[in-house]
């Protein structure tokens, strides 16, 4: 897992006409079926944790799937990453549904995109520099996103590239193989275990004191087994005193005028 997937070249070409223009409303975008199950659960994972940690606000974009935009040379050209993350956006009228998003006119830059690799695809580390372009190129040359995650969950396999001086570069994880995300000051790694009946290798966060962010599930679980420590705690307390009082009563001794005695002589001091 520490291994790279890939050295990630230089781009090298003319600087770009990139404009930010809104998807026009007549642009068709794609309906691919979702050629891996696994991606939506890994996505909505990420947003879970954040969402029960109280991470998210109201003026912040968490997506997966949805389109960026951005118009280069005049064309229209639409990426939709696994996993996305705007650190502020524009609200949307009321009865708008956002079908899209695009940089500097509907608000912030894009801070992390995510994808999820499967066996067949390759376009996630395309530098192709014409249009429709490479995802690459267009999330480091277009968007200028600052992190790329690739996670590949067959080779089990994370890798982060970060923007320094107008290219990508592969991020060094920690000691623990987890990378710090600085725009949103998280630790991003794996972790192996069960989620919603699914068994596998997890994209999990944990924050800068290396707690690891709960799922909602998780963290339901955490406050059922409290209430039934609470629970079994209640219930040695109450066989505690009814053995006490079942002690008195063999030495002939009322547990109730015992119990008044006792409120009587707290109230005294």
């Amino acid at each position: 897992m520490d291994a790279p997937l890939l050295t990630v070249p230089s781009i090298l070409h003319e600087p770009l006409a990139v404009t930010w223009e809104p998807l026009p409303d007549d642009y068709i975008l794609p309906d691919d079926p979702v050629e891996n199950l696994q991606r939506p659960l890994l996505a909505a994972a990420l947003t879970d944790a954040l969402g029960e940690a109280g991470w998210m606000r109201p003026e912040m974009l968490i997506a997966s799937n949805l389109g960026l935009v951005a118009t280069v040379a005049g064309k229209t050209v639409v990426k939709a990453p696994d996993w996305l993350y705007v650190p502020q956006v524009n609200p949307v009228p009321a009865g708008v549904i956002r079908r899209s998003y695009t940089s500097h006119t509907e608000g912030a830059a894009v801070a992390v995109v995510m994808e999820f690799l499967s066996a067949t695809e390759t376009g996630e580390y395309s530098v192709r520099p014409v249009f429709p372009y490479g995802k690459l190129m267009f999330y480091q040359s277009i968007l200028q996103v600052p992190t790329y995650v690739l996670f590949d969950p067959i080779s089990v396999t994370l890798q982060v590239l970060q923007l320094a001086a107008a290219n990508y570069q592969v991020a060094t994880p920690d000691e623990q193989g987890r990378f710090w995300i600085p725009e949103m000051q998280l630790f991003l790694g794996l972790w192996q275990g069960t989620r919603l009946g699914t068994t596998t290798h997890w994209l999990r966060w944990w924050d800068a004191d290396g707690q690891l962010l709960l799922w909602s599930s998780e963290r339901a679980e955490q406050e059922h087994r409290r209430a039934e420590q609470e629970r079994q705690r209640a219930e040695q307390e109450r066989d505690r005193a009814n053995q006490l009082a079942a002690k008195l009563r063999e030495l002939g001794i009322d547990p109730d005028a015992a119990e008044s005695l006792k409120g009587s002589l707290d109230q005294s001091f």
